[in-house]
């Protein structure tokens, strides 16, 4: 690379909540998932990550949230970099600093905004110029569920078939503003324990382990196939029943993993007891409830309804706040201080 000894660029990704989730690889030197996935991109909630590539630095550093990144984190955060650099033909150190503005490993999917984040911002400092479709086979090196996070409103990660898995990418669905009813009132749930597992180590588990891991590999496709009908006709009597179903199948394949995986915790159970609830006394599906590897709870449902349902969920012991999101846009550049901005 010629020209100044240092470039810089700042990139800004927002979480994503998968309503069929990804959970397993079938090639993990290449992030290669078993299913396919569809996901929200969340507003309101982001990473912003800013990354220098400096010739005078000898080693990367991070700075995760203001402290300096632990050992998996990091390096986690300079095998992506250095797949930046190979592809750049740059052999300079980098410093990364990025934070988030929601709870970190918690379930919020702060892996995948900040893998988009840190995509984002490390191809444009090194000049690659990507694409979104090539920045989310970029970003699923990091994490999985940031190559959704690249793109805003409805997605669907495509898992693809060839080997070297050039098949396989996220895509738009349908923008933010596809259906303006649709929100989701995210539980957070008080003293929500952090991750002690990363969900790469614990998804590869449940694919050797659980006795319900094919079934449910086998349902997705014609699941994901009647979620995708139901966002198009924005029809919650059709979406939220098959996105509740989606969740607990994924928490049984979680819970039948050895040894279990239990990621929620009694509070979390009790918002999904309200939301059961809250559809039986309507007779119809008012709401939906899912959740990722986390304890926290995202209940999805319409404007009409929304402040029935908020009021339910604010009220559950053990629900420290409610956080409403909708659906937002995907990954962008920021105007960044030093080096080359894009």
């Amino acid at each position: 690379m010629t020209g100044p000894a240092v470039r810089e660029a700042t990139y800004q990704a927002p979480p994503n909540i998968a309503l069929v989730k990804y959970w397993g690889v079938r090639d993990p030197a290449l992030g290669l998932p078993f299913n396919s996935s569809l996901s929200v991109t969340l507003d309101r909630l982001r990473s912003r990550t800013t990354v220098r590539f400096d010739a005078g630095l000898t080693d990367d550093a991070v700075e995760l949230n203001g402290v300096p990144a632990g050992p998996k984190e990091r390096a986690a955060v300079v095998a992506l970099l250095d797949r930046v650099r190979e592809r750049a033909q740059l052999s300079w150190r980098a410093r990364v600093r990025s934070e988030n503005n929601f709870p970190t490993a918690s379930g919020l999917a702060s892996s995948a905004s900040g893998f988009a984040a840190l995509a984002g911002a490390a191809s444009a400092a090194a000049g690659l110029g990507l694409s979104d479709r090539a920045l989310s086979q970029l970003a699923r090196f990091g994490s999985g569920s940031a190559s959704r996070s690249i793109f805003g409103g409805f997605v669907e990660w495509r898992a693809g078939a060839r080997p070297d898995g050039r098949d396989c990418y996220a895509r738009e669905l349908y923008p933010p503003g596809h259906w303006p009813e649709l929100v989701d009132v995210v539980a957070m749930i008080e003293d929500a324990p952090q991750k002690e597992v990363r969900s790469s180590v614990a998804m590869q588990t449940s694919v050797r382990t659980s006795p319900e891991y094919a079934r449910r590999i086998g349902d997705i496709p014609d699941r994901i196939a009647r979620m995708r009908r139901a966002i198009r006709d924005r029809d919650p009597d059709a979406l939220f029943p098959i996105v509740m179903d989606e969740c607990d199948s994924f928490r049984t394949v979680c819970e039948t993993t050895r040894p279990p995986l239990d990621y929620l915790t009694g509070a979390s159970r009790a918002v999904l007891a309200e939301v059961r609830a809250l559809n039986r006394a309507a007779g119809r599906p008012v709401a939906a409830y899912t959740h990722d590897a986390g304890a926290h709870v995202h209940v999805f449902t319409t404007r009409p309804h929304l402040r029935t349902v908020r009021g339910r969920i604010d009220a559950t012991p053990g629900v420290g706040s409610t956080l409403l999101v909708r659906p937002g846009p995907g990954a962008r550049a920021l105007p960044s201080r030093g080096g080359r901005p894009r």
